[in-house]
């Protein structure tokens, strides 16, 4: 006869006793692993979640916070080891039917976390243009675009005009391979992109032009001046050191995963 597990602190303690005696861990690995699984259970409990009706996108979450709160990367290994873990033994003592933490990336591919903004760096960040002055404004819409949609910088360059409905707010982006894809866009990086259609884009455009952004000469950004324009308004917010060309893309990911997404 299995033993019940009635509570999540049942749980730990059968899911400790089973390493101690089936697995025959070290002390310190076990003591490691107890704390790592009381504090994801302290996350349910803080968030009102069922501990055996854990959805894979909790955990992630869970992860993500630790990693924000300044986890090294070899203790997020370990952390991702211990959960999995101890769902294995919740699945394998009969407390849950499916193991969440299955589709979870191996501790070793976790040791190089994408790097990250906070929330409120990326508002930093986003008040470093001065929108009083028009290059600012424009600045500011790019900024927003690609932090509120999650665009690479070479699709922001290449992003046309009749791709963005500010009325309903989303965009069509063509990414790699030339696959479609609609993407949401939020109240504020609607008005900054509404604001540089109406004052900035009309004192810069020459001829036809169908890209949404220009530079002051009147041509569409390459990748590489996109980046340099980025790094200089991170050099005034103070955060040059934390961007590199993926930061944003992965700062607007987190950010979704921390709200629920």
């Amino acid at each position: 006869m299995k033993p019940a597990a009635s509570s999540p602190e049942d749980a730990l303690r059968l899911f400790l006793e089973y390493l101690t005696v089936e697995k025959g861990l070290a002390r310190n690995t076990i003591l490691s692993y107890a704390r790592d699984v009381r504090k994801f259970l302290g996350f349910l409990k803080a968030g009102k979640l069922v501990w055996n009706r854990v959805p894979e996108e909790t955990i992630v979450r869970f992860i993500h916070r630790e990693s924000r709160a300044g986890l090294s990367a070899r203790s997020l290994a370990r952390l991702i080891s211990a959960l999995r873990s101890f769902f294995k033994f919740l699945v394998l003592s009969g407390f849950v039917k499916k193991d969440p933490s299955s589709q979870l990336t191996t501790p070793s591919t976790w040791l190089s976390l994408p790097k990250f903004l906070t929330v409120k760096e990326v508002e930093e960040l986003l008040r470093a243009p001065d929108d009083k002055k028009p290059r600012g404004v424009r600045d500011r819409a790019m900024l927003e675009v690609l932090y509120g949609s999650g665009l690479r910088v070479s699709e922001l360059a290449s992003l046309k005009l009749a791709e963005v409905n500010l009325g309903d707010g989303f965009l069509i982006c063509r990414g790699k391979g030339g696959k479609e894809r609609i993407v949401p866009l939020g109240r504020s990086a609607c008005g900054a992109v509404a604001k540089y259609l109406a004052e900035v884009r009309p004192l810069v455009v020459s001829g036809e032009r169908d890209e949404l952004f220009l530079s002051r000469r009147g041509t569409p950004f390459t990748r590489q001046g996109l980046w340099k324009l980025i790094r200089q308004r991170a050099r005034e917010a103070g955060l040059a050191a934390k961007i590199s060309p993926h930061v944003l893309r992965h700062s607007f990911a987190t950010h979704l995963l921390e709200r629920g997404a």
